[in-house]
């Protein structure tokens, strides 16, 4: 967790993600990243220099494979810290799967999540939503952008949405998956069981391995890339 939490507070000041008097809606799917990323935040209120506080949202995606058991521990979890949980039932699962039939669902769903998340976080009061990506998440966008898009751009550490008066915080862009793995086993976190027919099958789970293979020729290859991606003066790029 010390590792985790040195990550976070970096992304924090770095780009000045939390000030004083915010209310953030931590988005928890229910997997390792939001958990860590909420158990983080929620630990590194207790001695952030800045005074916030948090709620949770979980935006339920319609999948009758989720288990009930599992959300039970999770709603527990939330209870236990004294955190006001809200569960968002949708029919996103319905609309992507059988309604439109999409054979490359993760962004759509990802959009529609996202504007849900947002929906309640403002009904709720509250300022900022917190996402719970990763730095190997920040490389795998960077990569499915160069290589599907033509482009070269990434997931941003803060954005403001004007439409809800939301501004996105991803404090855990500095942390390693490896890292949040650990931590989630180590504290039991408890984490639900992700049921989508996608999942382990997308473009993106095929970045993820493109980079482990070329981690075996070039070991540093993860931290020159995210060099490359947050320091400017590094860009040597055309201008026309």
């Amino acid at each position: 967790m010390k590792k985790i939490l040195g990550a976070l507070r970096r992304a924090v000041t770095d780009f000045h993600m939390i000030e004083d008097g915010d209310k953030i809606a931590v988005g928890v799917s229910g997997g390792k990243d939001s958990l860590v990323l909420f158990e983080s935040l929620y630990r590194y209120s207790k001695f952030s220099p800045e005074k916030f506080s948090l709620i949770a949202i979980n935006v339920n995606m319609g999948f009758k494979e989720t288990s009930e058991e599992q959300l039970k521990a999770l709603r527990a979890y939330f209870r236990e810290r004294e955190i006001p949980f809200f569960e968002e039932k949708t029919d996103i699962a319905e609309i992507i799967f059988n309604v439109r039939k999409e054979s490359n669902p993760c962004s759509l769903c990802s959009k529609l999540r996202r504007g849900a998340l947002c929906s309640i976080a403002h009904r709720e009061g509250a300022n900022k939503v917190a996402l719970g990506h990763h730095a190997d998440d920040v490389l795998e966008t960077f990569l499915l952008s160069l290589s599907y898009e033509g482009r070269l751009s990434t997931l941003s550490p803060k954005s403001y949405l004007s439409r809800t008066e939301t501004t996105i915080i991803r404090p855990l862009l500095y942390a390693d998956e490896k890292d949040i793995r650990g931590v989630a086993r180590r504290f039991e976190l408890p984490v639900v069981f992700n049921p989508c027919p996608a999942d382990k099958h997308t473009k993106r789970e095929y970045m993820k391995q493109l980079v482990e293979k070329l981690r075996d020729d070039i070991p540093d290859i993860r931290k020159n890339m995210i060099n490359a991606i947050s320091h400017p003066e590094r860009y040597n790029l055309w201008e026309k």
